[in-house]
């Protein structure tokens, strides 16, 4: 039986302190407790880079681990030119950094680049908002929509590459 390489997956929204990294943190934990951790490498990036280094906003690791999603390991980076070669998936939470991505990205890896809500299964909401200048529904909305989200990602990735 051969190893196989990791799928590797990275959420993607402009500063990288809300949207992406809780993210990154729920699909970390969703695989973890399928028992997919291992075929895994996941990550989270910003378009911009006003918060490089900084860790998830407060109110995004106060929402998550309600829900028991730990994201106070992560740091906000800057997505870069050898992401669209390092990784399988770069997931967008919106448009505007769907577009983003797609302007930056070479035409051999275009193919990578998908929409977060595109993967969704029970909401019909096209993008996950930004919760950053709202109150705490906002990031209510934003684990509710990236969950169903990712539980949809999961089963097509399961279906495809991970068995």
């Amino acid at each position: 039986m051969g190893t196989q390489k990791p799928l590797s997956v990275l959420f993607v929204c402009m500063g990288n302190i809300c949207r992406s990294p809780t993210a990154e943190g729920v699909f970390r934990h969703r695989v973890a407790a399928a028992g997919l951790a291992e075929r895994f490498h996941i990550d989270s990036a910003g378009t911009h880079g006003y918060h490089v280094g900084e860790p998830p906003d407060e109110r995004s690791m106060e929402y998550a681990a309600k829900r028991g999603y730990d994201l106070s390991a992560q740091r906000s980076r800057k997505v870069t030119q050898q992401d669209f070669e390092a990784f399988d998936h770069l997931v967008a939470m919106d448009h505007d950094n769907l577009k983003l991505l797609q302007a930056a990205c070479p035409p051999q890896h275009r193919h990578k680049l998908s929409l977060m809500m595109s993967h969704a299964t029970r909401s019909g909401a096209d993008a996950v908002p930004d919760p950053y200048y709202g109150g705490g529904k906002g990031f209510d909305t934003v684990l509710d929509y990236i969950e169903d989200a990712t539980d949809g990602l999961i089963a097509a990735l399961r279906g495809k590459k991970i068995g």
